[in-house]
């Protein structure tokens, strides 16, 4: 017995120990950590409460299932957190241009010959595993992690339209044309986050506006082609119909000027069946909220575990829940910035901001559609919703960003910097890398 008790402590220590260098190991933003584990918690509350009628339905009522997936989900994002975390960031420039270019025939791919899900061909379906993932994910961490790179090689020809912006600007409306067809809110998400970032690398706001206006064009048509089809009446609600109708056929035009319609004409009766449901799962919530696992809008909402999650965490954690949300990605985004502002390589800086910017801004973007501030939209809560490609691509990006993090802090901690001299005009605070400065060395 003694025996025993001798080898089961000695496992026990074995763990510990190998616990205590996994935390060891354990580097970057302490308080970008901490709000991954936040949110990771959220989300198994969450899904699993918002997962109890889907249960039902496929699983005949075991609601356990969706928490084992979800748990496994967030282990294995955690995983990808830590092991993205642990390489140095500058391998990240290296894989940049290949992930890029293998992103555009995957993108091509995807749209002639992917999987139809929701009334949109985004996935793709990998052989054996017999498993889904979003292309587009991949495609929007390729598309930042290469444009970080140009920009930190470009910036003494940033201002220049033709060696500079435009060399800049094209792989940016390349990955939008290809995502725009099946995702068109996730396609002006990306080119938002783009000119954001190109507007914080010192490029021309002229070019930066003409570039906004050739976007706002065929955004223009589509609401007017919605306004000129619609007026209540029932003729013109049949003549709407009919073109609509007639739009199907080219993609998902048809779905988008339906969309823009109800947003902006639909009375109260008329709302869309998701609107009105979290509507009423807000309104039920009130400031404090049902409390966890009490939500009715789940029964009725059409995917509460992703698209309108944040209708359910209204309704069950109230107004008070909801802002806490909004202030952790607040907080994220402001993490992000200090280490933008600390990091002396401008590849890094700018590559924790452009991942950063993608994820809060999808947030916001999600958060907006379940208030009905914006029209109905597919994107999910980054870290909240139900696990699939894009939460682990997700997590990929914040180990990302924790790995430059964590060079920094390195840097910072074995030597001081002294700052190179400024190029002109440096109006973003970032500093261009001599050919001669040696970035960090790798660490395993």
């Amino acid at each position: 017995m003694s025996t025993f008790l001798d080898r089961s402590f000695t496992d026990i220590s074995a763990a510990s120990t190998v616990g205590t260098g996994l935390l060891k190991k354990t580097k970057g933003d302490k308080y970008i950590w901490g709000i991954v584990i936040m949110l990771a918690i959220t989300s198994l509350l969450v899904v699993y409460s918002a997962t109890g009628s889907l249960a039902y339905k496929m699983y005949k009522g075991n609601t356990e299932v969706y928490l084992f997936k979800q748990f496994m989900f967030i282990s294995v994002g955690m995983a990808v957190v830590y092991f993205a975390h642990r390489i140095n960031y500058t391998i990240y420039s290296r894989l940049a241009l290949y992930l890029f270019l293998l992103s555009i025939p995957l993108m091509i791919f995807t749209m002639f010959f992917g999987v139809s899900l929701n009334e949109g061909t985004r996935w793709v379906r990998l052989p054996i595993i017999n498993l889904t993932f979003q292309t587009s994910d991949l495609a929007k961490l390729a598309l930042f992690m290469y444009i970080s790179r140009q920009l930190s090689r470009k910036q003494e020809v940033i201002k220049d339209f033709k060696k500079g912006y435009l060399p800049l600007i094209t792989p940016v409306l390349i990955i939008c044309a290809l995502i725009a067809p099946s995702n068109l809110s996730t396609a002006l998400l990306t080119g938002a986050t783009g000119l954001l970032l190109l507007f914080i690398g010192r490029a021309q706001v002229k070019h930066i506006l003409a570039t906004i206006g050739l976007a706002c064009i065929p955004v223009a048509l589509l609401i007017t082609v919605a306004v000129a089809t619609y007026d209540g009446s029932a003729e013109k609600a049949a003549k709407s119909s009919a073109i609509t109708e007639s739009l199907r056929s080219t993609g998902r035009i048809g779905t988008w000027i339906k969309r823009v319609q109800d947003f902006m004409y639909a009375s109260a009766e008329e709302t869309p069946y998701q609107v009105q449901q979290a509507k009423i799962a807000i309104a039920k919530g009130g400031i404090l909220g049902a409390g966890p696992g009490n939500s009715e809008g789940k029964n009725f909402l059409p995917h509460p575990y992703s698209d309108m999650i944040y209708a359910i965490i209204l309704e069950e954690y109230g107004l008070i829940g909801g802002a806490i949300i909004i202030f952790i990605y607040l907080v994220f985004l402001l993490r992000c910035i200090n280490i933008f502002r600390r990091c002396p390589f401008a590849f890094g800086a700018f590559l924790a901001l452009a991942l950063s910017f993608t994820l809060v801004i999808q947030a916001m973007a999600n958060m907006a559609v379940a208030v009905n501030i914006v029209p109905v939209t597919g994107v999910t809560l980054p870290l909240v919703s139900m696990g699939g490609s894009s939460f682990l691509f997700t997590c990929a990006s914040i180990g990302i960003i924790l790995s430059v993090a964590r060079n920094v802090e390195q840097i910072e901690g074995k030597e001081p910097i002294i700052p190179p001299t400024p190029v002109d005009d440096n109006k973003a605070g970032i500093v261009v890398e001599e050919k001669n400065k040696m970035e960090p060395s790798v660490v395993a």
